[in-house]
């Protein structure tokens, strides 16, 4: 499912520039992805909010989110370690957040490997049109082994 999210998110810059989900479908499949992948990715990108809906995000405040027993089986301590480091970061309000708790549970069993985690905020960003800093895209894409440090 990840692989079909990334190939989507590199090949479409702004969710409704997607074709529906039977042309998507098609498409997907000449590509090479299996149909129970497509149709399970098609399934989640279904629960992310479209447009305009983004939009009516409340603006951030100050919050601190206190993770359930349930939510640290799914998610493990490194992405959670993640998630804080974004929004201290201030690149993560607390309503992108929970739409990244809420997707990350739409994944099912856990823990949520962090790559596939990145996957989900880069996902959530795209769904509202919004781009990431270059910064934070960094994060989201480069493996840790492969930065430079200068």
């Amino acid at each position: 499912m990840f692989d079909v999210l990334v190939y989507l998110y590199e090949n479409y810059w702004r969710p409704d520039a997607c074709p529906d989900h039977d042309q998507l479908t098609r498409k997907l499949s000449a590509v090479g992805f299996e149909n129970d992948e497509i149709q399970e990715a098609l399934s989640w990108l279904d629960g992310l909010p479209k447009g305009s809906e983004g939009q009516a995000l409340p603006p951030a405040g100050n919050s601190i989110r206190v993770y359930t027993a349930a939510e640290h089986d799914l998610l493990g301590e490194e992405s959670i370690g993640f998630l804080s480091f974004l929004e201290s970061a201030g690149v993560l309000p607390p309503a992108m957040r929970e739409l990244v708790l809420d997707r990350a549970k739409a994944v099912g069993s856990g823990p949520i490997a962090l790559d596939d985690l990145k996957v989900i905020v880069l996902m959530v960003f795209w769904s509202l049109g919004e781009e990431p800093d270059t910064l934070i895209l960094d994060e989201l894409f480069v493996d840790p082994d492969e930065r430079l440090i200068h």
